[in-house]
């Protein structure tokens, strides 16, 4: 029943945002024809540009349902919703401006596009607000509550009924305690009953009303609560089991299936594919786009390099990227030729820290080299390494073969993620930064990842090189 009534909510919340779209596509319209109609002139007729309706319906709702924007909002803020609408919208809008460009549609007016993509994203999160002010406001009433029966009285399960207390608006209402201690019955832990055993749970579910049963139990009751599990199965009630087997460190755990074989993953590194897939897809499509518009800067470093020094115009080198996989990493040449040969020589000038290398003023440098350098132009070819998949935008600097050999252990945990062109290290000094810091760095930035912690640092990457901060 529950299910039931989780499906039709979802499904009236796809027709209602659908709604949304199509009036702020009309809006858009409108707004483009009535107050910007003297400076740029008339539109073509509605009737043409209701030909995308179609298209911007798939798009917006294959993005709408591939982030999960009908699941269950009860216990995630209102910004984390706001935050999913801004992907979708802004996936979709990609998606949309490419289908205009590639079916040639020069009749859709660039304004009109950039409005209708403003106005979706504002009536989306007005309309999801007054969903959830709604919801909320239906649940202070006592309406629309699930009922939940815990499992354990240890010091997790008090954390758990705490935290629903304290958050009334998710909508769940702790009806009681179950413990494996007959004693303990009728006793009160922090303001809730224990009102059954494991031997008479089946007995409290048939004379409450239980719409969830939560096992949060330590892992010496893994072999009793087997029967419990199996009564909650029979009765058709959902079961969530939160198990202390032990408190990993810094590993995240995860529960899935292996053929059928039940898995409990411990990981280190994001494991959100929906996130992961939108980073491959960002990343293609950044790099393209940026690769056309800088083809003139790379034409010109080309004919600059070539003039300059005799030798290769691209600098190839083997790098370490995810999981200690090696790829060829590719760069403008900077140096004269045979430069990695004359590195030993010099070596006693190293100014970092650890097993990297880097000298201010490398005596190495070309005359061009000097200046793609200060302003990271030399970076630039490594976007078709982005394009292959051996690196992203964002991401940890790739090392090579030989420093990786001399890393601690703590250290490798940074080729846990595909390396990318910028990172925290290349906004915070880059070489002014000792080795130490760079690797804390990289491993919060694994820790802390995510779609909006990527975008901040492609902004701050822009001032970073302009300035030329901390370059060599």
């Amino acid at each position: 029943m529950l299910k039931e009534r989780a499906r039709l909510i979802s499904r009236l919340l796809f027709f209602s945002d659908i709604l949304v779209i199509i009036i702020s596509f009309i809006l858009a319209y409108l707004i483009r024809e009535v107050f910007f109609y003297e400076k740029f002139g008339d539109l073509f007729p509605l009737s043409q540009y209701l030909q995308l309706i179609p298209v911007v319906i798939f798009v917006w709702g294959f993005h709408l349902y591939f982030l999960k924007l009908y699941k269950s909002y009860r216990m995630i803020s209102l910004f984390r919703e706001f935050w999913d609408l801004f992907k979708a919208t802004f996936c979709s809008g990609l998606f949309l401006i490419l289908f205009i460009f590639a079916l040639k549609y020069h009749f859709v007016s660039r304004l009109f596009i950039g409005s209708f993509l403003v106005i979706t994203f504002i009536l989306l999160c007005m309309e999801r607000g007054i969903i959830r002010l709604f919801a909320r406001s239906v649940r202070r009433k006592g309406i629309n509550y699930r009922n939940l029966l815990i499992v354990g009285t240890n010091r997790r399960a008090l954390n758990l009924a705490k935290k629903i207390k304290e958050n009334p608006h998710w909508g769940l209402r702790v009806e009681g305690f179950i413990d494996k201690d007959p004693y303990l019955v009728g006793e009160h832990k922090d303001g809730i009953k224990v009102i059954g055993t494991l031997e008479n749970v089946a007995q409290v579910l048939r004379e409450r009303v239980i719409d969830e049963v939560i096992f949060s139990v330590p892992r010496k009751w893994l072999d009793e609560i087997e029967h419990a599990i199996h009564i909650c199965e029979e009765l058709g009630i959902q079961v969530r089991v939160a198990v202390d087997l032990y408190n990993p460190v810094i590993g995240r755990m995860s529960l899935g299936d292996l053929e059928g074989i039940p898995i409990l993953t411990l990981s280190t590194t994001p494991q959100n594919m929906k996130q992961l897939f939108i980073k491959r897809i960002f990343d293609i499509l950044i790099s393209l786009v940026a690769l056309i518009l800088i083809s003139p800067v790379l034409l010109a470093t080309t004919i600059a390099i070539s003039i300059d020094s005799s030798g290769p115009i691209l600098f190839r080198q083997k790098r370490v990227g995810l999981n200690g996989r090696t790829f060829t990493f590719y760069k403008f040449r900077s140096m004269v030729r045979d430069a990695e040969e004359a590195r030993k020589e010099i070596e006693h000038l190293n100014e970092m820290s650890g097993p990297v290398f880097k000298i201010k003023n490398d005596p190495r440098l070309s005359r061009v080299g000097r200046f793609i350098r200060k302003y990271s132009i030399d970076e630039l070819p490594q976007l078709f390494n982005v394009l292959k998949g051996d690196m992203s935008l964002v991401g940890i600097r790739p090392p090579i073969p030989e420093e990786v050999k001399k890393y601690e252990g703590w250290q490798r945990r940074r080729l846990s993620m595909k390396p990318g062109i910028t990172c925290i290290w290349q906004v915070s000094g880059r070489n002014k930064v000792d080795f130490d810091q760079w690797m804390k760095m990289d491993l919060s930035y694994i820790d802390n990842w995510s779609l909006k912690f990527d975008f901040k640092l492609l902004l701050k990457t822009i001032p970073a090189v302009l300035s030329t901060k901390g370059a060599m």
